[in-house]
């Protein structure tokens, strides 16, 4: 016997299934998701509006799936903005997550996680920050070393008289936030960001590497900068789909060393805010980057395109071995 709906509303947006479990190890109920949403919906709203968004859901009995492409039910007030994705061939419908009401509908659709855009319709490949998302090796408790190369990140920004704001991503690892002036263009904004990356790994390459492939980490924690052009990241202040119902929480430089991602759940997150928004606070100014940094960085390959080739040629090397052994 399916679960009862309910006859509550919040903002204009009927809601349905509120006690239902929100996914297996969330220790959470829809209930406490749309709560968290509508009392965080100050803090997170500024973070996702304008941005093409691309949410998590969770069905109770399915695996979580990402949607870009806004349903054919969304609501016609539920502003949307069209998209080429060149990998699918084909105009995708990204919602734009702008007011309380919006953001109510997607927690009544059982949308957990919010991932929006680097840049802003409608200059959508104009990059308003820089993401430097450090990545810990496989294990348990690994958050600590992703922490120590988030402050070589600071410290190849201090050094480039840069600044950036730091919160947990919600899962294991830590997301360095770098807001950028307006009239950086998106490649040269990817460009800047590998350059960063890359002068993070120069200063302790025994604990940080920008290896895109996993086998050639070596433990080490992935100082990834390939969130760049098109690419999405989950917000501040959104929750996660992992166990506990982890939140993306902002916290201060002298503090993310003494805090885990299990600190912050869709429980407590708000209460420990309540009134104030730390990441607002934290974010410096906008700031121009330096001419070198965007030079060096374009002598960089992209990650993604390098580790593309590498593996296509891991893969000949192999069927060639194969081959030979087969024939010896």
């Amino acid at each position: 016997m399916g679960a009862a709906k309910s006859t509550e509303s919040l903002a204009g947006v009927p809601l349905t299934n509120l006690d239902q479990p929100l996914f297996d190890g969330a220790d959470s109920t829809k209930r406490d998701l749309v709560d968290y949403l509508d009392a965080v919906h100050t803090r997170l709203l500024p973070e996702i509006e304008q941005r093409p968004l691309s949410v998590v859901r969770v069905r109770l009995g399915t695996d979580p799936f990402m949607q870009k492409n806004v349903p054919k039910y969304a609501p016609e007030w539920l502003k949307t903005t069209p998209f080429w994705a060149e990998s699918s061939r084909r105009e995708v419908h990204y919602a734009l997550c702008d007011d309380r009401r919006s953001l109510v509908w997607f927690a009544n659709q059982r949308a957990v996680e919010y991932h929006p855009t680097l840049g802003r319709v409608p200059d959508f490949y104009q990059a308003t920050h820089l993401v430097l998302d450090l990545d810990p090796p496989e294990g348990d408790d690994t958050f600590g070393v992703a922490v120590q190369a988030a402050l070589l990140v600071r410290q190849a920004l201090h050094d480039l008289g840069l600044d950036g704001a730091v919160k947990t991503s919600g899962a294991k690892g830590v997301h360095v936030f770098v807001p950028i002036s307006a009239n950086v263009a998106m490649a040269d904004a990817a460009a800047a960001t590998r350059a960063i990356a890359a002068r993070a790994e120069r200063i302790d390459p025994d604990l940080a590497t920008t290896a895109y492939i996993k086998a050639d980490r070596g433990g080490k924690v992935f100082v990834d900068s390939t969130r760049a052009g098109g690419a999405t990241v989950v917000a501040a202040f959104s929750p996660r789909v992992r166990p506990g119902a982890l939140v993306s929480f902002p916290v201060p430089w002298d503090e993310i060393e003494n805090v885990t991602p299990r600190d912050f759940t869709i429980r407590n997150a708000a209460g420990l805010l309540g009134d104030t928004n730390p990441w607002a606070d934290a974010l410096p100014a906008p700031q121009d980057l330096p001419a070198d940094l965007v030079a060096e960085g374009h002598e960089i390959p992209v990650a993604r395109v390098v580790a593309m080739h590498e593996g296509k040629r891991r893969k000949r090397a192999a069927e060639k071995a194969a081959e030979e052994k087969s024939s010896g």
